[in-house]
């Protein structure tokens, strides 16, 4: 099964890359200096009235999502990428409610770890509550 057979709506908006200062992380040198976080998020929604009308009230603003995500991620400590990925989910569904489904992806490019690594991070995928299409 396909991710579009998942999420239902075949449209999205895309934001790839977005970064911000944060102060998340299990270790006190993270919760003290912060670092870089970089963030994706995929937003399912059927876009055709906004293509046919050209108009952003048919629409949801890329603006609006990027608030939310720096919002979270320039908001309180959170100890794991899982709670910050979470937060900027449930609130970008909360606030949408044409939403139908959401995916987050948190990176962590500066990771002191014994090894070469582009970034480590997490991904999850939300539904709208009332979606038909929300996985049991």
């Amino acid at each position: 099964m396909g991710e579009q057979d998942l999420v239902g709506d075949k449209d999205k908006l895309i934001l790839r890359g977005l970064q911000f200062h944060g102060f998340h992380g299990a270790k006190p040198e993270e919760k003290k200096l912060g670092q870089k976080f970089v963030v994706d998020v995929d937003i399912w929604l059927d876009l055709s009235e906004a293509g046919k009308s050209d108009n952003l009230s048919d629409t949801v603003s890329y603006t609006e999502i990027y608030g939310i995500v720096g919002d979270v991620v320039e908001g309180p400590s959170q100890n794991l990428l899982e709670s910050v990925a979470h937060l900027i989910a449930n609130t970008t569904l909360l606030k949408f409610p044409q939403i139908s489904a959401v995916r987050v992806q948190v990176k962590k490019p500066h990771v002191a770890v014994h090894g070469i690594i582009d970034y480590l991070g997490v991904e999850i995928l939300r539904y709208q509550k009332n979606d038909k299409t929300e996985p049991i």
